[in-house]
């Protein structure tokens, strides 16, 4: 049987030309690859076929929202640096120890410092500013401010730090750091004063008693402390007046109503007279001067040697009564010792951080000069009652 043979039909030669066509594309798109491959490979570079940006104009209506939302995000940054400025004049007015929470308030001025008013108090922030420490946490007007507040109220370290938002780290050296200064810019307030400005400004009731020659009321005032864990420093600080653990202050007040004369601190169990006698207090006296004070200063010899004399009132101590001179001589006395009285309450009535217990850091830590914070303290106080209104009636 033969083999039937393909006939070339028409059909039959479409698709051979098909598939030939066919091939020779796909030996054309081989070629291409290759040659694209070696140019890769070599070191020249590669035309950057990426088209370029457009460098026609935007079109107005685009323009024309950017410039809309340009305005509104100014109007809006303009809303909030208003608001921001609000913001500050609010903290800065809910500050207590601002100068605008204070300015043109003098009763607040008077409950907050114990100065009598706003002007008085600017007038002292004038003396010490300069002094403040350039870097504070707050500002200087702020840190005098709660200095004076902790001194006239005996507020807490950790009550300033919560109220002010800051440790109270910062708040006692903020406290010990302003002390320091007012300590050293408020030197001339509390001073001894000449003779002849005693004489001529004299009270009368003085003038009445003693005539001329009174130049100081004197007594001491104690002030609590912790008690120590040292014994020496225990026993050296018991009082058996107060029966508790306290330094001790002589204080000097002229007639005139002001402190002249206030001691370093000095222990608890120190007798007057002996504080008296130590503490350079006599230095201060010239021949003729006359000193008032209460009984348990027995320094009558001490200023005699000095040419001056003292007044105390009698002693009733094995006695019945007291003789009709020495109970005239004791009311004269006690009619014008009470001003030294109502001068030391006055000190511990405006500022009660005498009043408290004091830590026993505050009558520890010393200067190059041996003061203790305490003693800087009770200088302080005694300095800022003489910026004040005087007790004693001069008519």
């Amino acid at each position: 049987m033969g083999t039937s043979r393909q006939v070339n039909t028409p059909d039959n030669m479409s698709s051979r030309y098909f598939r030939k066509k066919g091939r020779a594309e796909k030996s054309d798109a081989a070629k291409t690859l290759l040659m694209f491959a070696e140019n890769m490979s070599t070191d020249e570079p590669v035309e950057d076929l990426t088209p370029l940006p457009s460098e026609e104009p935007l079109p107005e209506t685009e323009v024309e929202m950017l410039q809309k939302q340009l305005a509104l995000a100014k109007e809006e940054n303009e809303k909030l640096k208003c608001k921001n400025h609000e913001l500050k004049e609010k903290l800065k007015n809910t500050n207590p120890y601002s100068d605008s929470a204070l300015e043109g308030n003098d009763e607040k001025v008077r409950s907050l410092t114990g100065l009598p008013c706003f002007a008085l108090l600017m007038a002292l922030f004038r003396l010490v500013e300069e002094c403040l420490p350039p870097k504070m946490t707050l500002g200087k007007f702020e840190c005098l401010v709660l200095t004076l507040a902790r001194l006239r109220l005996n507020l807490t370290i950790s009550f300033l730090a919560f109220q002010l938002a800051v440790s109270k780290s910062t708040i006692s050296r903020i406290f010990v750091d302003v002390i320091d200064v007012l300590y050293v810019r408020t030197q001339g307030i509390v001073r001894w004063p000449e003779r002849e400005e005693l004489q001529k400004t004299m009270p009368l009731q003085f003038q009445k008693h003693f005539g001329k020659k009174c130049c100081v009321i004197i007594d001491c005032f104690e002030v609590f402390i912790e008690c120590p864990s040292n014994l020496m420093a225990r026993s050296e600080t018991w009082s058996n007046y107060k029966h508790h653990n306290t330094v001790k202050f002589l204080i000097g007040i002229a007639p005139q109503g002001v402190v002249s004369f206030i001691s370093k601190s000095w222990g608890g169990r120190t007798s007057d007279k002996f504080i008296t006698e130590h503490c350079g207090f006599l230095n201060k006296l010239l021949p003729g001067d006359l000193i008032l004070a209460d009984r348990g200063f027995d320094i009558g010899d001490s200023v005699g040697t000095l040419c001056a004399s003292v007044n105390i009132p009698a002693f009733t101590k094995g006695k019945g009564q007291l003789s009709p001179l020495d109970l005239e001589e004791t009311r004269k006395i006690a009619n014008v010792r009470i001003h030294v009285e109502r001068v030391i309450g006055l000190v511990r009535q405006k500022f009660t951080f005498l009043n408290g217990t004091q830590p026993i850091d505050v009558v520890m830590t010393k200067d190059e000069r041996g003061l203790t914070t305490i003693d800087k303290v009770a200088y302080v106080c005694c300095a800022l009652v003489n910026m004040c209104e005087s007790v004693v009636d001069f008519n």
